[in-house]
């Protein structure tokens, strides 16, 4: 179970300012846990730590930031189970996905270890004409600086690590912004990443309203924004970001084609996965079924058996496979 409540992290510190945010079992809607919201004056001290640690970070050699990342590949991987029910308790996920998304945690963050002491350059020959004889060129890959992360609710701790373990492997201190709907699984990301000896201001993890989190993407001090979410959002925010670079992971509208020399029962059971995996709440959830015509009668009547048959309930159930959504 979670535990009474969770800290919030700025400059690597834990800091419990308030406990405002009611993080509820998305099952039963009971409150599960309460963490803190983070204001502007708290979001603008955390950027400003992370400004400051850019250059140590910078100067963090690949093997220290490949030893921080397995750490958390060693304590990530002995918090599995604790990981899971966190993600099972405040994002409604079925257990057993919920372990699935733990372990890809896992190897999120051993992919970025790896990663870390591969970060080449070039050597370039440019003699290719009597002027330019004796020259070489010569290119190498730097951080860019501080990063802005916002993740979302459907993946909190997937794609929290998509951001956080990249960054720590090129040396990029960042501010995290996530999902207020499910904070405790990047929250818990940061008590791990407290245990190792960072420079201050290497991370902060701030759950904070959409309202207050302007910084998050307006601040010029911030290199790069990364913002996975809706579409709506996300455009907006490229629109309000400044000149830094910004990545997004938006919607998806996913379709998929039965011809009719399918295998049926093959792509009524992949269909059926793709389109009520975790109540459909993903970016790739199948939303559209175009099936050839000749087949369609078959293929209409065992959609229909297979997804009649879907165990719904308790995602903390071990057979439950379609839990609540995220909020009524």
């Amino acid at each position: 179970m979670l535990k009474e409540s969770y800290p919030l992290y700025i400059g690597n510190r834990p800091e419990s300012p308030n406990l405002d945010l009611e993080v509820t079992d998305k099952y039963t809607g009971a409150v599960a846990t309460r963490v803190p919201l983070a204001d502007a004056a708290a979001i603008d001290r955390a950027i400003g730590l992370a400004t400051a640690a850019a250059e140590p970070m910078r100067r963090l050699p690949a093997y220290e930031r490949q030893q921080v990342l397995n750490h958390c590949v060693a304590r990530f991987a002995e918090r599995s189970e604790e990981l899971a029910m966190a993600l099972c308790i405040e994002a409604g996920k079925p257990i057993k996905d919920a372990r699935g998304e733990a372990g890809r945690l896992v190897d999120t963050f051993r992919v970025a270890a790896e990663e870390a002491v591969r970060i080449y350059g070039e050597v370039m020959p440019l003699d290719i004409s009597q002027r330019a004889r004796g020259y070489t060129g010569m290119w190498k890959r730097v951080p860019i600086g501080p990063c802005s992360f916002i993740s979302p609710f459907n993946f909190p701790l997937n794609l929290a690590a998509h951001k956080v373990a990249p960054a720590l492997a090129a040396g990029c201190p960042f501010v995290l912004k996530p999902a207020s709907l499910t904070p405790v699984g990047a929250l818990i990301i940061g008590e791990v990443l407290a245990e190792v000896d960072l420079p201050e201001g290497a991370f902060s993890i701030l759950p904070a309203r959409r309202e207050g989190a302007a910084l998050f993407s307006e601040d010029e001090r911030l290199k790069l924004l990364s913002f996975t979410g809706s579409p709506e959002v996300g455009w907006e925010l490229k629109r309000k970001a400044g000149k830094k670079p910004v990545v997004l992971e938006l919607g998806g509208n996913a379709a998929v084609i039965v011809d009719a020399d399918a295998d049926v029962d093959d792509a009524v059971a992949r269909i059926v996965f793709g389109a009520f995996y975790q109540s459909g709440q993903s970016c790739i959830g199948v939303q559209r079924i175009i099936v050839h015509e000749s087949i369609y009668a078959a293929f209409r009547d065992k959609l229909v058996a297979a997804t009649s048959a879907l165990p719904m309930g308790d995602p903390k159930q071990e057979e439950t496979f379609i839990g609540p959504m995220i909020s009524e």
